[in-house]
């Protein structure tokens, strides 16, 4: 196996690894990195902005590669919304967490728009107008991450990952974790015999909760249920989620996408709603009474344990089912038994739904389906799968839940091509 490695590596060429090569920026790319050519070579160029002038550092890539990556180590011509990083880690060759503190906020909300806008036009053929806005909640872009995986070295202290590789930056502070996230002593403590820390920075219960990986002898290793209070205009109510489980780790995250959720589906009474990878109820629960008391929420998630806490976040509401299910097997089981609905909500991991999930759920019919993603190539991919079962997108809103990182969350509306 080793032989064919190396066989594979000799015809491809020689490493490029280290050569330093001035670069002429060029658009920013789906990433956290601008594309830029050098000698008809397309290379992937970190800590940089469009229109800039760097020296790069090569990290990764051969001769007769389609692309190869590289930091920018020197700028020589800065784009207007450049600024000096606020953390000390952030660089080429450190933190590999954070892709545009170099940036100023509104200049990351401006790639992160151009990346949207990109993906559609490329993957579903869209022209599409979206402006990244702001999530309340963070301190000018930092102290929003409620949930950090620390890594831990041979050494026993824990850090931060370099950029796509497995080597442990020890850190003594994160910009972006939250104070309750720091204050836990994850940073001041040794870790013999751990590989991670997880550290759940919850409103529920009181202080943090750290769960060393792997699990220590005896425990389960999921640190318990915490507990989320969420808002959507005057309502508010809490719901429990496993501490390692999928929530929202930017703290106005939740309520702002619960609220835009609420406005843009449009249930009322009556209606049947299907919440597909429903997580544990952050939708659910509110969903559950905007229908009562004729109509009824379905809600599909593949996480028994997530499906065991939605129980428990809508057990009020005897209008609402759980199914713990692959989303796809499923929907595919419901459409097989004719069922059918009015409107639908879809959260899923950032692979998206894919283009099973959208056929089936265009068969059930629903007059409105909300899509929340956190993955715009994904999403355009589904929106263009959509397209070929009679959905069209009607709206599309892009949100900075992950200020610093080059990620953003979507929320897209699609509704039958013919409706009147």
């Amino acid at each position: 196996m080793s032989g064919r490695r190396t066989r594979e590596r000799a015809e491809r060429g020689p490493s490029l690894v280290g050569e330093r090569w001035t670069l002429d920026v060029g658009p920013v790319a789906h990433g956290g990195h601008c594309v830029a050519r050098h000698e008809g070579q397309v290379v992937f160029v970190r800590h940089t902005l469009p229109g800039e002038r760097v020296v790069a550092l090569v990290t990764e890539g051969r001769v007769g590669d389609s692309f190869v990556r590289a930091d920018a180590v020197e700028v020589l011509k800065a784009a207007a919304g450049r600024v000096e990083a606020p953390c000390p880690y952030a660089g080429p060759g450190l933190c590999g967490g954070c892709d545009f503190q170099h940036a100023s906020l509104d200049t990351q909300r401006a790639l992160k728009a151009a990346v949207v806008r990109e993906q559609f036009a490329r993957v579903a053929g869209l022209d599409v107008d979206v402006v990244v806005r702001a999530v309340p909640g963070d301190e000018e872009g930092l102290r929003w991450r409620t949930r950090v995986e620390f890594a831990v070295d041979p050494a026993g202290r824990a850090g931060l990952r370099r950029h796509r590789s497995r080597d442990v930056l020890p850190v003594d502070t994160c910009l972006i974790a939250t104070e309750g996230v720091l204050d836990s002593g994850v940073l001041d403590t040794e870790w013999p015999d751990v590989e991670a820390v997880d550290v759940i920075d919850a409103a529920h219960p009181d202080e943090p909760v750290l769960v060393p990986l792997p699990a220590p002898e005896g425990s389960d290793g999921s640190g318990g249920l915490v507990g989320e209070l969420v808002r959507s205009g005057d309502w508010q109510g809490e719901y429990v989620v496993a501490a390692r489980g999928f929530w929202q780790v930017h703290p106005g995250a939740a309520s702002t996408f619960l609220s835009r959720v609420e406005a843009l589906l449009g249930a009322a009474p009556g209606d049947k709603v299907v919440d597909l990878y429903a997580g544990s109820g952050l939708f659910t629960m509110r969903l559950g009474e905007l229908v009562a008391p004729d109509g009824f929420v379905l809600g599909v998630e593949g996480d028994r344990g997530a499906v065991e806490n939605g129980g428990r976040n809508t057990e009020h509401l005897d209008n609402v089912e759980w199914r713990a299910n692959r989303v796809d097997r499923e929907l595919r089981s419901l459409v097989g038994q004719g069922v059918t609905a009015d409107l639908a909500v879809l959260d899923p991991p950032r692979t998206g739904a894919g283009k099973d999930v959208m056929a089936q759920l265009a068969s059930m019919g629903p007059r409105r389906v909300v899509y929340v993603a956190c993955d715009p190539s994904a999403l355009a991919r589904d929106v263009k799968a959509a397209g070929e079962h009679g959905y069209s997108l009607v709206s599309l809103e892009a949100w900075d839940a992950f200020p610093m990182t080059h990620h953003v969350e979507c929320i897209a509306v699609l509704e039958p091509t013919d409706r009147d």
